[in-house]
């Protein structure tokens, strides 16, 4: 009896595991999303002391806590913990892993689905890669677009993303009221398919409802907090470190 039950357990959670991974559920698109920690943290009243875009997630566009019982260890990234406080900051919290720890658990266990993301090592390594070949930050500043008093176009902005990785990206802001005549730029997202190639954005899945969110830090939760995409024509201002 007791033999038959270990079978039976064993063949649930199979199934259980096998209908989160199944191809109507698999993703189909990662987004990397890069957010400016100046607007950020004028927003959630933290004080940066970095003046480059810094990876908010690696979310692809189905699934959400895919797998609670695949709990984080920071241990397991040991070696890219050093890249990851630079480039992945947790922009409250800056000795903290609870941000790393709850992207895992909401994103990284979803895109974990694809084996070339299917462990903790995988997921994050990818992200820091994906982040520094883009090299939003060189891309922007080589075209003139750099932190300044001064505003910009939405067009200028999304034209040189387009112009340079060949694709849309998708670009938020913060509208601190709706008589403001600019909107601060906060987040980019450049997104990827399931080879991490290069795609439009706009190619949506209906399910992608966490890609709009801004970060509401209860334990790093990405929860809205105030981007949106950006007008495209109300002034765009890039604020500088004070």
């Amino acid at each position: 009896m007791r033999l038959y039950i270990l079978i039976l357990v064993s063949v649930c959670a199979c199934v259980s595991w096998a209908a989160v991974i199944s191809p109507h559920h698999m993703w189909s698109k990662l987004i990397l999303t890069h957010h400016w920690p100046e607007t950020f943290c004028s927003m959630e009243h933290c004080h940066p002391n970095i003046s480059y875009w810094a990876i908010h997630g690696l979310w692809p566009d189905k699934g959400m806590d895919c797998n609670s019982s695949w709990h984080f260890n920071s241990s397991l990234i040991e070696d890219l913990l050093p890249d990851m406080k630079k480039s992945w900051p947790d922009l409250r919290k800056p000795t903290s892993v609870s941000f790393w720890k709850y992207e895992w658990h909401k994103h990284g266990t979803c895109a974990a689905q694809a084996e070339s993301l299917n462990s903790q090592h995988k997921y994050f390594s990818k992200a820091l890669e994906l982040y520094h070949k883009l090299d939003l930050n060189s891309v922007l500043e080589k075209f003139g677009i750099t932190p300044s008093d001064k505003y910009y176009s939405f067009s200028q902005i999304e034209g040189v993303i387009e112009n340079f990785y060949g694709i849309k990206p998708k670009i938020q802001c913060v509208h601190s009221s709706k008589t403001a005549d600019f909107q601060s730029l906060g987040q980019i997202e450049i997104c990827f398919d399931s080879e991490f190639t290069l795609m439009d954005c706009e190619k949506q899945s209906t399910e992608e409802t966490f890609a709009k969110a801004g970060w509401d830090h209860v334990g790093g939760a990405d929860k809205a907090s105030g981007f949106s995409v950006c007008a495209h024509d109300i002034p765009v201002y890039y604020p500088p470190l004070p």
